[in-house]
């Protein structure tokens, strides 16, 4: 005698839930009449139907469906709030052929991880995204959510949604109907049966589009929540087809699939050494051993250096070199950049402390030992914090002599009309590392320090664009400049 079975679970799921902690092993977490139930039943008959249960990754962040592979006879992973269609694209644009589910509630789609989200629904990714829509925060107890219905009662909204205060409810579908690159938006409703086949027929065709590498689908389903509305499951169907529906129409806004050609992008790096030297380049060996040590008395305290100047004139990169200079020779170095919001054009500064001690703070507004300055505004700005027998270099081209008392030392260089003259004014940061290198050698550094020092700016320089070559031969140039045109200094 054969028995015919007449129920069974879709092959797309676990015959038992062993991922499941405790003894509960036959039947999910979820709450009587929820829609999550309907859904994975029908994503579990799409892998299984389809034959895709090899290629699938489920993703499910925090919420009620936080658990998801649990059930799943395929990938799951449990991605931070929001964060599923980033984790999505990185996973089918490193393995093209996945086929990437990213399942998300209202409450995580919506809020904390819509810009994700509308992003990668905008660069057409090639996902398939549902989107439960029960008009709550499910998992943390009831709270209002960015679908949440007009005049609705929540535990964050126990007098009803106010349009005035809190907006009205996001329409999402429509929203991401709106953009160029989604290939498919549909929403649809688990609540009677017409509903749930038309809810299934919309999945399918996300997850086929999918396959035949078309770009972003996005399925609304709109769900219920009965524990948190508190009805039963019936209750909850009526209640989201007398409210919800009204609100957020079943309809199909977008479907373009058909049309769409099946999107190609260059083929990933898969070579073990290959991947290796693109993630970790071989550096110049450059700089001292542990050892080595500047002897000069200039050293013997911390020194606080401030670069200052306009957005775009290499302010953060010449104190970024001054910083690798002290790394290279095993200095305790800080550089703290800080800038306007305005960075090309506006003012700009960047703090180097240089001290063969602990740094005790990386921030420097007063007691300056060197201040370099590139523009007007800066030289303004910084000079009242130079500290007594400070040391002054700026940029003549386009600053006005300073009023210095006589126990600063104050250079003066064109470094803009020398690196205009060398080819690019952009330059003019290495030409005044040149000044500084001659001023240092000349007033501060004492026997091997001097030789040594010149080197170590010409290593900072290599360090700091180490990946552009022609870009460290051009910065060179003018850090040979900047040391030639020692004899235009002016020294007050």
């Amino acid at each position: 005698m054969t028995e015919k079975t007449l129920y069974k679970r879709p092959g797309g799921f676990f015959d038992v839930f062993d991922r499941r902690p405790g003894i509960f092993k036959k039947n999910m977490h979820y709450c009587s009449g929820c829609g999550h139930g309907i859904l994975h039943k029908l994503i579990a008959e799409a892998i299984s139907d389809m034959e895709i249960q090899d290629n699938t990754v489920i993703l499910s962040p925090v919420g009620c469906s936080v658990f998801a592979y649990y059930y799943f006879d395929a990938c799951g992973i449990s991605v931070p709030h929001g964060r599923a269609p980033a984790v999505a694209t990185g996973i089918e644009r490193a393995n093209p052929h996945s086929l990437v589910i990213s399942y998300q509630g209202d409450g995580d789609l919506g809020a904390i991880g819509f810009n994700d989200f509308i992003q990668a629904a905008n660069r057409g990714e090639n996902i398939t995204v549902c989107f439960v829509n029960n008009g709550i925060y499910g998992m943390t107890g009831g709270q209002m959510a960015p679908t949440t219905l007009p005049g609705q009662k929540t535990v964050t909204c126990p007098y009803g949604r106010s349009i005035s205060n809190e907006g009205y409810p996001l329409k999402v579908s429509e929203m991401v109907a709106a953009l160029d690159s989604p290939i498919y938006v549909e929403r649809v409703a688990l609540t009677s049966t017409k509903n749930i086949m038309n809810a299934r027929k919309a999945l399918r065709k996300g997850i086929q589009y999918m396959k035949e590498h078309k770009g972003f689908s996005l399925i609304e389903f709109l769900a219920g929540c009965p524990t948190n509305l508190k009805m039963t499951a019936t209750e909850t169907d009526r209640w989201i087809e007398k409210n919800m529906i009204p609100y957020f129409p079943l309809n199909c806004f977008k479907d373009i699939g058909a049309e769409r050609e099946p999107i190609e992008r260059p083929k990933g790096i898969y070579d073990k050494e290959t991947v290796r030297k693109l993630l970790y380049p071989l550096k110049s060996k450059i700089g001292k051993d542990s050892s080595f040590k500047n002897e000069s008395e200039v050293f013997n305290k911390e020194r606080r250096i401030k670069c200052a100047g306009y957005g775009g004139q290499g302010i953060l990169s010449l104190g970024l070199m001054i910083t690798l200079m002290g790394q290279l020779r095993n200095f305790n170095v800080t550089w703290l950049p800080s800038y306007g919001p305005e960075m090309r054009g506006g003012t700009a500064s960047s703090s180097v402390v240089l001290s063969r001690n602990k740094v005790s703070s990386p921030i420097i507004d007063k007691d300056i030992n060197l201040l370099i300055v590139m523009n007007q505004q800066s030289m303004d700005k910084f000079l009242p914090e130079l500290k007594e027998n400070g040391v002054l270099l700026y940029d003549s081209s386009i600053i006005e002599k300073p009023k210095c008392g006589p126990d600063k030392k104050v250079f003066a260089i064109k470094a803009s009309d020398i690196a205009k003259a060398t080819g690019d004014i952009k330059y003019a940061n290495s030409v005044i590392l040149g000044a500084l290198s001659v001023a240092l050698i000349d007033y501060f550094l004492e026997g091997n320090d001097k030789e040594d020092f010149d080197k170590a700016f010409e290593e900072a320089i290599i360090r700091n664009f180490e990946d552009k070559q022609e870009v460290v031969k051009l910065n060179l140039k003018a850090f040979h400049e900047g040391k030639q045109a020692v004899k235009m200094l002016n020294i007050a």
